[in-house]
């Protein structure tokens, strides 16, 4: 099966991160410029699925690059509840792959009639999302085949950080930009080892992923690809929400997917690691620091090291690899899951 699409496109995503900062670095700088001629004062992101995960990494990377509060939005104020909030003072991004979500679409439009500014993030810049926005960004990705998202997802964080350093003017976070594809591309190595792992999770109905800060986006997206592909019940949570109830489901030889690598937050998921093995969790351990890859059951060592705030971008690989090769293992079709399709349309 490694002619699917799936696999094809988690392979694409050094490419896809390479195109899109050729094409779009000078578009995003110059709408960020134009951006900070208004009087803008926070944030609000819409999205649905993967596209809210990425927007889920947004909100930490406008609030450490910018100051700014980020909102995600809800959309059915927007669609069934008729009652738009005021949006007064806020810069309000849709994200969409395909750019057709009908409440995505609704959210910016209603932002656009109130008089604030808008912008898209699309793999699709005649889309209706495209045509509502203001400004838009698009992915340059090419057409996504597989039902799962993988390289548009990427493409969104890549997106997102563009904009963000360009606002706040990071020279820093745009030179660490400009290392992530060749990072995305070492990081994809460790494919033949996933492959060989996923056969004992062949029968795993249920686990939980964890991260934090940055990478509580990174939790959130790989339970979503374990959820559609592999049909197992994958939740993902903050390093801090699981000690407040959910730690008690853990007993022996429950499957917890830990994302760890080296930053601001790795202290604390460390110690969370060592009392997770202390109850006899199965830890798969996605890393760049020994000491926490030495817990694990499975260690998923991490082939490079990136600064934090763009390490996203490597932590989501061994993530979508575990999925695609565990989705083989179950004798599941990677290109299309159960009851899913490309463009799902909510209201």
């Amino acid at each position: 099966m490694e002619t699917s699409y799936l696999y094809r496109e988690i392979f694409a995503q050094p490419q896809v991160l390479t195109t899109l900062y050729l094409e779009e670095n000078e578009h995003i700088r110059d709408i960020a410029a134009q951006l900070r001629k208004q009087d803008i004062r926070y944030v609000v992101i819409a999205a649905r699925g993967s596209s809210d995960n990425a927007a889920l990494y947004g909100k930490y990377l406008f609030g450490t690059t910018t100051r700014w509060p980020v909102a995600l939005a809800t959309p059915s104020l927007h669609t069934l509840y008729k009652t738009p909030p005021r949006l007064d003072g806020a810069l309000v991004i849709g994200i969409s792959q395909s750019g057709k979500s009908t409440d995505i679409v609704q959210v910016v439009q209603d932002a656009r009639e109130q008089g604030v500014p808008t912008l898209a993030i699309t793999n699709d810049p005649t889309s209706p999302l495209a045509q509502t926005a203001e400004h838009t960004i698009a992915l340059h990705a090419g057409e996504e085949r597989s039902i799962a998202a993988t390289k548009t997802y990427t493409a969104q964080l890549m997106a997102l950080a563009l904009l963000a350093a360009h606002w706040a003017e990071d020279k820093v976070l745009l030179q660490e930009l400009q290392d992530v594809p060749a990072a995305v591309s070492q990081t994809l190595s460790l494919a033949t080892h996933i492959s060989r792992i996923a056969e004992r999770y062949r029968y795993m109905e249920a686990c939980v992923v964890i991260g934090r800060g940055y990478n509580y986006a990174t939790a959130y997206e790989i339970a979503l690809k374990l959820k559609e592909l592999t049909y197992v019940v994958a939740e993902p949570y903050s390093s801090a929400d699981f000690q407040h109830g959910p730690i008690a489901m853990v007993a022996n030889g429950f499957p917890v997917l830990l994302v760890a690598p080296r930053g601001e937050v790795h202290a604390e998921i460390h110690k969370q690691a060592q009392a997770l093995k202390a109850k006899g969790a199965e830890l798969l351990v996605i890393s760049d620091v020994p000491e926490t890859l030495a817990l694990a059951r499975i260690p998923l060592q991490l082939p490079t090291s990136l600064p934090e705030r763009v390490s996203p971008f490597i932590t989501v690989i061994p993530g979508q690899l575990f999925a695609y090769y565990l989705t083989l293992a179950k004798d599941y079709d990677p290109d299309h899951p159960r009851g899913l399709t490309k463009v799902t349309q909510t209201r």
